[in-house]
């Protein structure tokens, strides 16, 4: 026995793109090869995507990732890589003909190893229970008479069953193939649960992670290794390509330290969570720029200042819609946004429409205030109709929660909502530290300070703040984490301390506005609980918390 080079492949596929999935095997490996590795190990569901939904379900997409196994085990050795040893996760079918989320090991043209992950995943995001039949049989291979373990993500996450059957073959390391999604302080769970499971089968853990973007999911890679004793012996950074290579040493040696990079601050991370889900749903749905409305605030300057850093500036439409309620220094907050973007700032007046509307309507007070709004949401979705760019909707996890937003507005409408999962105190946590990082690089501040700094403001009418309807934002989004994160009651919130009438105006709001957030776009989760899968209620309901 000798060294055994591990390399760990953190790609970033694109679900339904088995070709081009496929082309990312070809040149991860061939990198892992010419870096001296005798085992490149490959996420969940690489083939394919993940995740795949009821896609597996179907018989002919299940003919095409099986034909996909077949094309790479073959190319590999087209490419001079048949040597290779390729542990890659993709669909395949048991002998009952029902989906299965499998790992495969490819060599010398074959597959010469296959295992079904045990361990499905049915709470939050994941509903693998569903759709994928389980595998029931371990999976060791051997490379240069060295015994390696196979496990699938969330394998790992459950006491005894995979890991204990590893622990009891005496496997050398285990290699977990994973396509864990982004959420904020995940990566401390993730890798003290390595930790665990490594001492648990006494032998180092070799994680590998998916990265990149799927509809409201984002995947971070952040992929590592630790040893049997804890220690940290490799890491790769998050939401970029990477080649983590590693040693595995001759038995009996203390393996060695390969190449260890500093985790990102939390804000940091959370920030590019977001550009990444933004910026492959636009890539991999075929859209090059986007458009929203600016108004000057907050929510739309860190929109636009997401938008440009994940396709360009230049890629960007903002436009300004004032009214009559309008201020002067909104109109010149969003001018400066988009010029220190270098966006393409256009200025859209919205009476001329309004005021068609109200010679036929006639509205007053609230039903008026919400015709300006949705006037906006108008112009946008014709400038995208014209122009082919995506609309994107600023708001935020405080207003999606609260229902404060008029429907169809503005605010709300399009393919895509950046801070759907951020509420309003972490919107102004991120824009702090894009600004901050921009200083740090000797760069334009993206985000005008006044956006920042001024009191957030729909201005339908004059004088409005969003205090006037809701709590102050601290408070609020403390109360929401309780209730909506934590599905905390009214009786537990009044023995926190909240104030009683906060706490029934809020839980009326949230409780009152599903049917809005069920019509909201998609976006990316970057909390243990966003609104969407994580968190399914009827929308027809006369529960209410007393």
């Amino acid at each position: 026995m000798s060294t055994l080079r591990i390399a760990l492949a953190q790609i970033n596929t694109c679900v339904g793109d088995i070709p081009g999935n496929a082309s990312l095997v070809i040149a991860s490996a061939r990198a892992a090869a010419d870096a001296g590795a005798s085992v490149a190990v490959f996420p969940e569901m690489t083939t394919t995507g993940y995740p795949i939904e009821d896609l597996a379900l179907r018989a002919s997409f299940q003919r095409a990732a099986a034909a996909s196994v077949d094309a790479i085990a073959a190319d590999l050795v087209d490419a001079g890589l048949g040597d290779l040893t390729v542990v890659l996760g993709t669909l395949g079918t048991n002998t009952e003909g029902l989906p299965t989320n499998d790992a495969v090991v490819l060599r010398g043209g074959s597959v010469v190893a296959r295992y079904s992950k045990h361990h499905l995943p049915n709470y939050g995001v994941f509903d693998e229970r569903r759709i994928f039949a389980s595998g029931d049989e371990t999976c060791v291979i051997d490379v240069a008479g060295r015994r390696l373990g196979i496990a699938i993500c969330e394998d790992i996450w459950q006491d005894g069953g995979t890991v204990a059957s590893l622990a009891e073959e005496g496997v050398e390391a285990l290699l977990v193939l994973n396509g864990s999604p982004f959420e904020e302080g995940k990566g401390r769970v993730r890798t003290e649960l390595a930790r665990r499971r490594a001492a648990e089968v006494d032998a180092p853990l070799a994680y590998v992670n998916l990265w990149g973007g799927q509809d409201d999911l984002v995947f971070d890679g952040h992929s590592f290794v630790v040893g049997a004793d804890g220690a940290w012996l490799a890491n790769a950074t998050g939401f970029e390509d990477a080649l983590l290579v590693w040693d595995l040493p001759d038995a009996g040696v203390a393996p060695a330290q390969g190449p260890v990079v500093d985790f990102a601050s939390d804000d940091e991370q959370a920030y590019r969570a977001v550009v990444t889900g933004l910026r492959d749903y636009l890539v991999k749905n075929g859209f090059g720029s986007v458009v929203l409305g600016v108004s000057g605030g907050i929510d739309s300057a860190l929109t636009a200042a997401i938008a440009a850093d994940a396709i360009g500036g230049e890629n960007v439409v903002g436009v300004s819609m004032p009214s009559e309620y309008s201020s002067e220094h909104s109109k010149d907050d969003a001018a400066d946004l988009c010029k220190r973007l270098g966006a393409d700032y256009r200025v859209q007046p919205i009476a001329p429409l309004v005021d068609a509307f109200q010679a036929q309507l006639a509205l007053t007070g609230v039903a008026e205030e919400n015709l300006q709004a949705r006037v906006r949401g108008v112009i946008l979705m014709a400038i995208s109709n014209r122009e082919n760019h995506m609309v994107i909707a600023p708001g935020n996890k405080s207003e999606l929660a609260t229902g404060y937003a008029t429907i169809y507005d503005a605010g709300s409408i399009g393919g895509f909502a950046p801070l759907k999962d951020l509420d309003k105190t972490r919107v102004w946590d991120l824009a702090r530290w894009r600004n901050a990082r921009a200083r740090e690089r000797g760069e334009v501040e993206p985000i005008p300070a006044n956006s920042i700094e001024k009191p957030p403001s729909a201005e339908l009418r004059p004088g409005q703040t969003d205090q006037d309807s809701l709590p102050a934002y601290d408070l609020l989004d403390e109360v929401l984490d309780a209730y909506v994160e934590h599905a905390e009651g009214r009786e537990e919130l009044l023995a926190r301390g909240f104030d009683e009438a906060v706490v029934d105006k809020v839980l009326q709001l949230v409780d009152r506005a599903e049917w809005k957030r069920r019509q909201y776009p998609p976006g990316p989760k970057v909390t243990a609980l966003a609104f969407g899968r994580d968190r399914r209620l009827p929308i027809t309901s006369r529960w209410r918390e007393r």
